[in-house]
C-alpha cells in the first residue's frame, strides 16, 4: 500500500486540531504515547512520543519493536549540560542539524544496557532529582537529543516537540522518541501513519499544529 497522500486527504480523516492536541497532553499525562508528524516537506514522519517521565517498560519495548530501534532521549539545554553531555561531534552536518549528545548508559541497575528495562532505568536516572554527570556512563545504548530552548518556536522538530508536550503537560521536560516503522523496515508515513494509530487507538497531532497551540494559548 502506497503511503502517498495529500495532506488534505490526510487531515479530513483526523478531528480537530485542537481536540487532538487536548487528547494528546492528556494521553502524555496518562503514561500514552502519542504520534507526531512532521510537516510534509520536511521528514514527513511520524514519531512514537511519551513523557520521560512516565515511561515504562512496555511503551519502551513497544518503540523497540514498531519503530526504528534508536529510541532517543530528548532534554533541555540546561539538563544536558547539567549531566555534562557534550554533541556527539563538533561539526553536526546532518541534514536537519540533530543535535545528538554522547550516549548514556546508567552507571548502576543495568545489565548490557540494550534490553527495554535497562534503557528506562538509563533514562528515569537521568531524570531523577538530584542526578548528577557522574550517575552515568558513556557510551551506551540511548542516545540523548538536546532541544533548543523555545522548543518548537525556536526549531520544528520532533525533539522540541518532546519536550514541549511534556511541559505543557506539567510533567518535567524531558521525553522519550523513536521514529515509526513499517513492518518491512520502511519508515511510516502518510496513510499507514493513520492505520497503526487507529489500530493501536493512538493520537495523532502534527508539529504544525502544537506550534499553533501554543501560539494560541500564549505558551
Amino acid at each position: 500500500m502506497s503511503s502517498l497522500i495529500q495532506p488534505e486527504i490526510f487531515f479530513s480523516a483526523l478531528s480537530p486540531a485542537e481536540q487532538r492536541i487536548q487528547q494528546a497532553l492528556e494521553d502524555i499525562r496518562q503514561g500514552k504515547p502519542v504520534l507526531v508528524m512532521d510537516d510534509f516537506d520536511r521528514e514527513n514522519e511520524a514519531d512514537l512520543i511519551i513523557a520521560a517521565e512516565t515511561l515504562n517498560v512496555d511503551t519502551m519495548a513497544r518503540m523497540i519493536r514498531d519503530g526504528s530501534g534508536i529510541v532517543c532521549f530528548c532534554l533541555t539545554e540546561q539538563l544536558a549540560d547539567h549531566l555534562d553531555l557534550p554533541p556527539m561531534v563538533q561539526n553536526n552536518s546532518s541534514q536537519f542539524h540533530t543535535a545528538f549528545t554522547v550516549t548514556i548508559e546508567a552507571a548502576q541497575g543495568v545489565t548490557t544496557g540494550v534490553s527495554a528495562q535497562d534503557r528506562v532505568t538509563t533514562i528515569h536516572t537521568a531524570i531523577k532529582d538530584g542526578a548528577v554527570a557522574g550517575d552515568l556512563n558513556r557510551p551506551g545504548h540511548v542516545f540523548p537529543l538536546r532541544a533548543r530552548n523555545g522548543g518548537v518556536l525556536t526549531r520544528r522538530g520532533h525533539t522540541e516537540a518532546t519536550i514541549d508536550l511534556a511541559r505543557i503537560a506539567g510533567l518535567k521536560p524531558a521525553g522519550v522518541l523513536c521514529e515509526l516503522t513499517n513492518p518491512d523496515g520502511t519508515m511510516a508515513a502518510g496513510i499507514q501513519v493513520l492505520a497503526y494509530a487507529q489500530t493501536h487507538h493512538l493520537t495523532v497531532i502534527t508539529i504544525e499544529e502544537l506550534v499553533q497551540y501554543r501560539m494560541e494559548h500564549h505558551l
